[in-house]
């Protein structure tokens, strides 16, 4: 089965986020296509994904489109049940889904005043009441699906299922306006800043593409909260450990330097995702630990 993904801006489209998680996170392979939110790249996108109208949407190799979160999810976990979408067990799953659907249509305040922006981190952000009433209502679901699942490992519902996926982008909003939650809750948020697939959608999230000014907020800014990446940097000219590029296996154009060791890859993308944050992507991991 061949998937096709139309996503919109990494850094700020929270649903994208969702879409490719339900994806990335659980081993199944999927072509992405990326269209520029607020400009015609998106509805040329979602024509060939139609009738979907807005991302993240889902192409199957006999032309089928699925659109919405929810219903990838479920369409996901029935085409690929040994991912483990779902969890196994009934009482954590019926939790799960619960959750899932609650984030899906919930939450207006928190989505309206806090946009995802993966690459900034606000201090002295306000805080509305409306605000703090959707913040308290996920320190209530979060507990009470940990006390439900009998969980406590750093996911809701046992291991990482769709309920997380679905709290990804939650999570990214309190890590960037710096929200004010318990400490269980944080220590769910910096599992998310952690998580391999999220610190890899960051990354992409960095150097993809211009930022967009709707997203800006005249705010003093503060170190993002996430896992602090090895220092690397693009460059000119050097010659690289490794013959062809790290992910694609073409002829290395474009370079990077991290503690002095120089690596090769086949195009800008690649090679500033990976100056972003090395120690996201596997491959590049493992030619690190090859010295």
């Amino acid at each position: 089965m061949t998937y096709d993904l139309a996503i919109g801006d990494r850094a700020y489209s929270s649903w994208s986020l969702r879409g490719w998680l339900l994806f990335d996170a659980f081993g199944i392979p999927v072509r992405t296509h990326v269209a520029r939110l607020y400009s015609a790249e998106l509805p040329d996108l979602l024509r060939a994904f139609a009738p979907a109208r807005t991302v993240p949407a889902v192409r199957l190799d006999d032309g089928t489109v699925i659109q919405e979160s929810l219903a990838i999810a479920e369409e996901l976990a029935s085409r690929h049940p040994e991912a483990g979408l779902w969890p196994a067990d009934q009482r954590r799953r019926a939790v799960a889904r619960s959750l899932a659907a609650e984030m899906h249509a919930g939450f207006r305040h928190l989505r309206g005043e806090c946009p995802m922006n993966l690459r900034v981190a606000y201090r002295e952000w306000t805080v509305t009441p409306d605000l703090q009433a959707d913040l308290d209502r996920l320190e209530e679901i979060w507990a009470w699906a940990r006390r439900m699942a009998g969980q406590d490992g750093p996911w809701l519902c046992g291991t990482y299922s769709v309920a997380d996926a679905f709290f990804a982008p939650v999570a990214s909003r309190i890590a960037t306006y710096g929200l004010p939650v318990s400490p269980e809750a944080w220590a769910y948020v910096e599992a998310h800043l952690a998580h391999p697939s999220f610190r890899r959608w960051r990354a992409m999230a960095l150097v993809d593409g211009p930022d967009q000014p709707i997203y800006a907020r005249d705010q003093p800014l503060r170190p993002w909260p996430g896992p602090e990446p090895l220092s690397a940097r693009a460059l000119e000219s050097g010659t690289p450990e490794n013959e062809t590029c790290l992910y694609s296996g073409k002829p290395v154009t474009h370079l990077m330097e991290a503690e002095g060791r120089v690596f090769g890859f086949c195009n800008a993308f690649c090679r500033d995702k990976t100056v972003a944050d090395p120690l996201a992507w596997p491959a590049f991991v493992t030619a690190w630990d090859r010295h």
